[in-house]
């Protein structure tokens, strides 16, 4: 018979003290501060509860570099519960990675890249002849539960002569499978205003707070007349940090003009982990409460509102007989630096720092640098 689980002293996003009971994995109460009852017990001490934390964008093929990291270095190890790799794989490995999902505590999800090599290179689109439309139907009825969406980048050095054709054939692909796309911006060309008006409801723009000339604000930090027409159809915002895709100078003007991300990503793996700036999605979050959003507002970011653009409504709330998928975490006060892409610094006074996560029923503790 499994031990019950008590996760107790906790409090929720709006200052709710309660007790969290685990049993079989799934959800079996929540209580009253210091009501719960059971074999095993962690106290929280005050620390925040929410639904697992969800990064929509990170690089979890191991194999690959620079782009790659291990599944749950960047999961659960860091209250990440669940993760979606964005693209690091086309057709040729896609089922490498899906098969690695089942030796993991982190959940895993994955974007396909429309190139079948995927970051084999990093000049992954700049032959048509690698997107294979026979190949990428093939991959999706195969692992249609795993794969979530189409990737796409989108920018000079990865595309090379051809332009804004990848993002053309990807919006044929999307038609063709009923898959959404990510794509990735940075350094034209393409344009920005090539690239954007490609995109419909639900698709999904990454990095879309990146400083580099070819943004989506202008010099004064006005948003662009495209970023405002794809906010209007429904494109998704996303983050996307990485180690050349978040500047606070756009993300404060981003902020001024009322354009706040729908979904807060890390673009995470083994190098901006180990050597910044991302380092952690916690890390990445205390960049946000910087900024001036609300804890409420953050955290939707990475559990609501990261939860139903997947279709999945259920990893994004925290509900008796549910299966248990939980991250604990504090705001700790105290003088911190925060460090964007560009090297720009920002004295805050306040940091997320995680303590544990629980998945698949089981609770992992864990500590972070944020």
């Amino acid at each position: 018979m499994e031990e019950r689980l008590v996760l107790r002293n906790l409090k929720s996003i709006n200052g709710q003290a309660l007790d969290i009971i685990i049993e079989n994995g799934r959800i079996a109460d929540i209580t009253e501060p210091g009501a719960g009852r059971g074999q095993q017990v962690w106290d929280g001490a005050g620390a925040y509860v929410t639904s697992g934390w969800i990064d929509m964008h990170v690089h979890a093929f191991p194999e690959f570099h620079p782009y790659g990291d291990e599944i749950d270095a960047i999961g659960v190890r860091q209250g990440v519960t669940t993760i979606v790799d964005a693209g690091s794989c086309g057709s040729d490995r896609i089922a490498e990675l899906a098969g690695s999902a089942s030796t993991t505590k982190t959940r895993l999800f994955a974007f396909l890249n429309i190139s079948r090599i995927g970051l084999q290179r990093v000049d992954e689109l700049s032959q048509l002849e690698w997107i294979d439309k026979i190949r990428v139907q093939e991959a999706v009825l195969k692992n249609r539960a795993f794969i979530v969406g189409l990737k796409a980048r989108i920018s000079q050095s990865v595309v090379g002569e051809q332009g804004i054709e990848p993002l053309r054939r990807a919006r044929e692909l999307s038609d063709e499978t009923g898959l959404r796309i990510m794509v990735h911006i940075g350094s034209g060309p393409p344009e920005i205003e090539e690239v954007v008006p490609l995109l419909e409801r639900g698709d999904i723009i990454t990095h879309y707070l990146n400083g580099k000339s070819n943004n989506l604000f202008d010099e004064e930090g006005q948003p662009l007349k495209v970023l405002q027409e794809a906010i209007e159809r429904g494109v998704h915002l996303d983050v996307g940090h990485g180690t050349a895709s978040f500047s606070f100078k756009i993300a404060e003007a981003a902020k001024r003009y009322g354009i706040p991300p729908d979904t807060i990503s890390t673009d995470i793996y083994r190098g901006n982990r180990l050597n910044g700036p991302v380092y952690s999605l916690a890390n990445v979050l205390s960049k946000f409460l910087y900024l001036g959003y609300s804890l409420e507002d953050t955290l939707a970011a990475v559990t609501t509102r990261a939860a139903d653009w997947l279709g999945k409504p259920e990893l994004g709330r925290i509900r008796i007989g549910e299966p248990a998928n939980l991250t604990l975490f504090t705001v700790e006060k105290g003088p911190a630096v925060l460090v964007d892409s560009e090297g720009e610094q920002r004295n805050t006074d306040q940091l997320i720092q995680v303590k544990g996560a629980v998945a698949h029923g089981e609770f992992i503790e864990c500590e972070v640098r944020a």
